[in-house]
């Protein structure tokens, strides 16, 4: 397991609320991975996503009577939440006042929302205001992270898109929580008739153009770990990427953290997962490999 400390127990690193005072889409969390403010993006307020995870803490049951995004508001928005952040005044608020030191810094702005990013029509127009916000705000270092299902990834919003990331520190997170279509139509449940092969092809395709960090959840169903043939299996897809030119510069692996809307789905433990790293590392050489 990467190592933890005594950060990763605060309150405020576990609270990761999407909503702050009255904004629409922009939110700040402090968040472990990034050992700073990560401020967020939510393009999906009205909590619609391509699909539906059985490991999915989000509650869809409430819904917010908001459609589309409003480039504008989202602009003012950001540029709001940056300068409190910049300023000092965030730290002042009281769901942020116990912020060590350390993680007093803006990290990143992560497009991580209620729902898929990439299947908003004008996502192309969400970056170019985030890259513009990263701009004004003087804060060309930060990264701009897309967490991304890679449902999307073949649109042409996201073909858009990816020259803007390009030119302004952008990385895709895609999420591959399967090895086999079995696994990946019980555990990612999506909404159409979507593959896991389509989901590996729209990686493999955006990886030729960039590293992408991989994002992988493991868990227990029903009490039972995944199998190591499914681990197997997944590690080939990882394969089938890198053979088809793709660029891993990362692979993310971790367990839930958060009460899951499925009640038979529950966390695995830092061995469990410490195995499944392990088999990663011997199977896909040269990639590097963390646990949270």
């Amino acid at each position: 397991m990467k190592d933890q400390d005594s950060d990763g127990d605060l309150p405020i690193v576990r609270d990761h609320r999407r909503q702050w005072r009255d904004c629409l889409y922009v939110y700040p969390v402090i968040s472990r991975r990034s050992r700073g403010l990560s401020i967020g993006i939510n393009l999906n307020p009205e909590k619609l996503c391509t699909f539906a995870c059985v490991y999915c803490q989000i509650d869809r049951k409430s819904r917010r009577d908001l459609h589309g995004v409003d480039i504008p508001v989202l602009r003012r928005e950001l540029d709001a939440v940056l300068a409190e952040a910049i300023g000092g005044q965030i730290w002042r608020e009281d769901r942020f006042a116990a912020t060590p030191a350390n993680l007093r810094r803006v990290h990143d702005i992560a497009f991580s929302g209620d729902g898929e990013p990439t299947c908003l029509a004008n996502f192309d127009q969400a970056v170019a205001a985030v890259a513009e916000g990263r701009r004004k705000a003087k804060l060309e270092s930060i990264k701009i992270i897309v967490i991304t299902n890679a449902s999307a990834l073949d649109t042409p919003q996201v073909r858009l898109a990816l020259p803007i990331l390009d030119a302004n520190n952008g990385e895709i997170w895609a999420k591959l929580d399967a090895g086999t279509e079995e696994a990946f139509q019980r555990i990612n449940r999506p909404h159409a008739p979507i593959t896991l092969a389509r989901i590996v092809e729209n990686i493999t395709n955006v990886a030729r153009g960039r590293a992408v960090v991989i994002q992988s959840l493991f868990f227990r169903t029903a009490g039972q770990a995944p199998s190591g043939e499914e681990i197997e299996a997944y590690c080939r897809r990882l394969g089938e990427i890198l053979g088809g030119g793709g660029k891993i510069k990362l692979v993310q692996v971790y367990t839930v953290a958060r009460d899951p809307t499925e009640k038979d789905v529950s966390a695995l433990n830092p061995a469990e997962l410490d195995i499944i790293v392990g088999t990663i590392r011997r199977t896909v050489i040269g990639v590097p490999v963390e646990a949270y």
